[in-house]
């Protein structure tokens, strides 16, 4: 896809973000929304993924660490092919396969189970670890919240997979700045994030804004080509990003849009998505 396309679908990522959490009455839309970008990316451009056949052997994986924003990777998912885009309003209803977190038995595409924060990048370096053993050459993408990485078991992973060089791993952060509580810097700030995954043997990429296409396209172009180590991608975004009223709002974090806000919400990403089909 072309850098406008690619915006275009991001922005539909979002509208089903906005769906699927105002159909579940909760959920987290602040965080998916920093992420619909890379969602994007990740699975329109950059893995090797086959919708058709979600377990072909060969495929890249992605753990979404942040297992909270599972919204973004469904929606993301349901765009792509895997199961059908009306399904996202079922998001946290009882007998829905799209809950809270992601369950790989039930969610196609989904490769790893996840919510406990922290625990997703050690679930992906063991898969790196696993491909590199097995003289495979499909790559693991993982995606961080960074809040999520005050968590000490992400260094723990971390230290591991600089350690064993896996050049295979990709850890993306989406620097946001806002946690559960508010500022990250405030609450327990893990600042500066890029010379903490260098101590660890990280090659760093800082990317100055990932809700840009453009800018994480030269980023995961250089993970792929950096050999010798895993690659740790911090990208600066915007949290609620596309929705006016809940952009950089801490509030947004873990709540849903009443039936005023989403139609408010799908107004603001209608026009975003008019902008750019007059490019």
């Amino acid at each position: 896809m072309n850098t406008l396309e690619l915006q275009k679908m991001a922005n539909e990522v979002r509208k089903g973000i906005v769906t699927a959490v105002h159909g579940a009455k909760a959920g987290h839309p602040g965080g998916s929304l920093s992420a619909a970008d890379v969602f994007t990316y990740l699975y329109f451009e950059e893995m090797n993924i086959d919708p058709k056949n979600p377990n072909k052997p060969d495929r890249d994986r992605f753990v979404l660490s942040k297992g909270h924003t599972a919204p973004g990777l469904y929606s993301t998912l349901a765009h792509r092919g895997y199961f059908p885009v009306e399904d996202l309003p079922t998001l946290r209803h009882l007998g829905s396969y799209l809950q809270g977190h992601p369950c790989m038995q039930e969610v196609p595409g989904v490769d790893m189970s996840s919510g406990s924060l922290g625990q997703g990048i050690s679930a992906a370096v063991g898969m790196a670890l696993s491909a590199k053993l097995s003289n495979e050459s499909w790559r693991v993408y993982t995606l961080l919240g960074d809040g999520e990485i005050e968590e000490g078991q992400v260094w723990e992973a971390s230290m591991f997979a600089g350690f064993h060089k896996l050049d295979n791993l990709c850890v993306i952060v989406d620097n946001n700045n806002l946690q559960i509580d508010g500022a990250i810097d405030e609450v327990c700030s893990p600042y500066p994030i890029d010379k903490k995954f260098e101590a660890f043997n990280f090659h760093v990429i800082n990317v100055a804004d990932g809700n840009d296409m453009d800018q994480l396209r030269e980023a995961f172009k250089e993970a792929r080509e950096t050999k010798g180590m895993p690659t740790a991608i911090v990208m600066k975004t915007l949290k609620g990003k596309g929705v006016s009223f809940m952009e950089n709002n801490v509030g947004w974090h873990g709540k849903a849009p009443n039936d005023e806000q989403y139609a408010v919400a799908m107004e603001d990403l209608k026009k975003v998505g008019e902008a750019l089909c007059q490019k």
